[in-house]
């Protein structure tokens, strides 16, 4: 085993705020002892730095955890602080899977919400399960999508904090989704992202078309837009963090200096670095070590 100095950061459900002293002291006892321990939101999120094997590490806390609403995450402290997130939106940065909801509006959510599940989960290939539902949506006018953002789509808590926190602390934040452009802009301006990226719905004549614009952003985009906007940052892939639900994000997660599973499938819960179950998207930043008196509200 590899031993480094690593920071498991402990975070509760804030609406249950169960962490307490006595409970990071058992804590410590499993993972043999800690350097040292730090509270950044009482009750709710404290960082312990030990020195130990990562993947040891890791799932000795989730095993400690079990059946607790409490989220660990465990990384080299070296670097934890990121300069780049990048953020899935639907089911992510917002409740709602756009796609969905654009087909609630002709009779058809329950249908399509099964096929992006199937998909979500990785049990559908992403790019024709996405045609297949937006082939459904032909004829809508586009005049829904205003509709449907104004009355349907909701920030997941901790999405504006973490975004506004981010970027006042000199990070880039960019939305790279598989869903549509007439979405992710509206997300970004709302967020103040620096920049959104996804598939474009076909438009003739006020219409929905049905169609995509080719080619579909789907899992290999999404790994090569964060390897890219990386780069044109001049930043090491360690001083990058993403963050997303669905087997589409797997690639983007696994290159990612920290690939974040929130609220995630259980194919992608698995395999990310670390996941968020119980916290909102505030979580990132206590990753980072960003302490609640630091957050910036948006």
């Amino acid at each position: 085993m590899l031993s480094t100095v690593l920071v498991a950061t402990l975070i509760a459900d804030p609406a249950k705020a169960p962490l307490s002293d006595a409970r990071i002291d058992q804590t410590a006892l499993a993972l043999g002892g800690i350097e040292r321990r730090r509270w950044l939101d009482e009750g709710v999120a404290a960082d312990l730095v030990f020195t130990g094997d990562l993947a040891a590490a890791r799932a000795t806390l989730a095993a400690h955890f079990a059946g607790e609403p409490v989220d660990a995450i465990v990384q080299p402290l070296a670097g934890r602080e990121k300069k780049l997130l990048v953020a899935d939106m639907d089911s992510t940065l917002i409740g709602q899977e756009c796609v969905d909801e654009l087909a609630a509006v002709v009779g058809l959510g329950e249908h399509v919400a099964a096929i992006t599940e199937r998909a979500m989960r990785g049990e559908l290939a992403f790019e024709p399960a996405l045609r297949e539902r937006v082939a459904l949506l032909a004829g809508l006018p586009l005049d829904v999508i205003d509709d449907v953002l104004e009355s349907r789509i909701e920030l997941n808590p901790g999405a504006n904090t973490l975004a506004h926190t981010m970027r006042a602390r000199g990070a880039r934040v960019v939305i790279v989704s598989g869903g549509f452009r007439q979405f992710t802009s509206a997300v970004a301006a709302l967020i103040g992202a620096d920049e959104d990226r996804a598939n474009t719905l076909g438009i003739a004549d006020g219409l929905l078309t049905g169609t995509i614009e080719e080619p579909i952003l789907g899992r290999e985009a999404k790994r090569q837009a964060l390897l890219e906007i990386a780069a044109g940052m001049q930043l090491p892939i360690e001083a990058t963090l993403a963050v997303g639900d669905g087997a589409n994000d797997l690639a983007m997660l696994a290159a990612a200096g920290l690939g974040v599973a929130y609220r995630a499938k259980p194919q992608v819960a698995a395999a990310a670095d670390a996941r968020i179950d119980h916290g909102d998207l505030t979580a990132l930043l206590y990753a980072q070590g960003v302490s609640r008196s630091e957050f910036v509200e948006g």
